[in-house]
């Protein structure tokens, strides 16, 4: 008797195991340094894209485990399964795509912004940087664009932080940055201002090791699922209050066909 309890024990254990009672905790990555999107408020990591991760595990079912890195070290880190996705305002470009795959994009992105002090009246434009002392964040898509301009002294940061913080110092006179982060930082900083730089629409993805197929599958159908019931939108009129006509109708659905391209190129 006591030893077909013990078997009926064992196999309700492996039944609850089976059923995702025993499922394995993801490990994600992020650079808590690009508000709104993911940030410090003490020693929690919050922001649009924590909200939206933990939307989606719990979508599928799993448990997540967050951990902040460096920006240069979060691809190396999923590369060496040291973490099992990546949320960070992270943009699809063909570099990244040939060593990750990518999942439907969550976010679009569409411009790119200058800070200055706030008392600046020398830069107001792009051009305007020519000739200057520019800083921009190393892999960030200011680099990539600040980088191609003729005659602009590059200066390239782990950390946008430092970045804003020698703007403010007169290090550098300018950094260019993402929109978002960019109003953000000058919102919480008025020795600095934003304004208007390079008009760019880029996507923001959820990078996905190449060989795990399947976690890609999953986080797409969990995408689809919070936007349509609702979930996303409520987490981006948290973060984006004054923006809504980016909604998850223009920022999700409107890149459906890019996302299959993004994956199908990679």
């Amino acid at each position: 008797m006591k030893l077909i309890q013990k078997l009926f024990i064992l196999s309700s254990i492996v039944l609850a195991v089976s059923c995702g009672g025993g499922s394995k905790s993801l490990v994600v990555g992020t650079n808590a340094e690009f508000p709104p999107f993911e940030y410090l408020e003490g020693s929690e990591i919050v922001g649009f894209d924590i909200d939206l991760i933990k939307a989606v595990a719990e979508q599928m079912g799993t448990n997540i485990t967050i951990e902040n890195l460096s920006w240069d070290g979060l691809l190396p880190a999923l590369q060496s399964k040291k973490i099992d996705l990546i949320i960070s305002g992270m943009t699809v470009t063909p570099d990244r795509q040939a060593i990750v795959n990518f999942s439907k994009p969550y976010y679009l992105a569409e411009e790119q912004m200058i800070i200055v002090q706030s008392n600046n009246t020398n830069i107001t434009t792009m051009e305007d940087l020519i000739g200057k002392k520019v800083g921009v964040v190393l892999g960030y898509t200011g680099d990539v664009i600040v980088s191609d301009m003729d005659g602009v002294n590059v200066d390239r940061y782990n950390s946008p932080y430092q970045a804003v913080i020698d703007v403010q110092y007169g290090k550098i006179d300018a950094l260019v940055v993402d929109n978002q982060p960019a109003q953000n930082y000058a919102a919480n900083n008025p020795a600095v201002k934003a304004i208007p730089g390079n008009n760019t629409e880029e996507e923001y993805a959820i990078a996905i090791p190449k060989e795990n197929v399947k976690l890609m599958e999953d986080i797409n159908a969990a995408l689809i699922a919070i936007q349509a019931n609702g979930t996303y939108q409520k987490i981006y009129d948290k973060y984006f209050p004054e923006n809504n006509t980016n909604s998850s109708t223009n920022s999700t659905t409107n890149s459906t066909n890019s996302t299959t391209n993004s994956t199908t190129n990679s």
